[in-house]
């Protein structure tokens, strides 16, 4: 599988196309915001009709789980989902196929000045662009 990830501030997919509002940004906040994720995943005709498990993660600088608070507690800033695709008809045998996800978020409350990663693994695998930086803007100073 290949894959590109792309931060934005919106995506949805409609007809097999990936549409992105805001896209390719690297530097947000410092205050929370929405955002989204979009992805192109280019699957290997001979993994065709296969369901594949993905999940995304968001770390700190250091890999560690980024923690937010919810009435259960603590928890890991998480997406999970399934794809699968078939074999499109009018396509030669051994093309890759491609699958479009667009993963929405709501504001996240991330500190202000500090580097995070996105990671993407699918099937357990990490992918060669499975991760996507950014960075949140520090808060100015307070005028006094």
């Amino acid at each position: 599988m290949n894959l590109t990830m792309l931060l934005c501030d919106a995506a949805q997919v409609a007809d097999g196309k990936l549409y992105i509002l805001g896209g390719g940004w690297s530097m947000t906040g410092p205050d929370p915001v929405p955002s989204a994720i979009a992805l192109k995943i280019d699957v290997d005709w001979n993994e065709a009709e296969v369901v594949h498990h993905w999940e995304l993660f968001l770390e700190d600088a250091d890999g560690r789980p980024v923690l937010v608070d919810t009435q259960e507690g603590s928890q890991p800033v998480e997406v999970r989902g399934e794809f699968s695709v078939t074999h499109p008809v009018g396509i030669p045998e051994g093309s890759p196929i491609d699958v479009a996800l667009a993963v929405n978020l709501g504001p996240i409350p991330l500190a202000p000045g500090t580097r995070y990663v996105w990671r993407l693994v699918i099937d357990g695998e990490s992918l060669p662009g499975g991760s996507l930086s950014f960075t949140t803007r520090a808060r100015p100073p307070v005028a006094s």
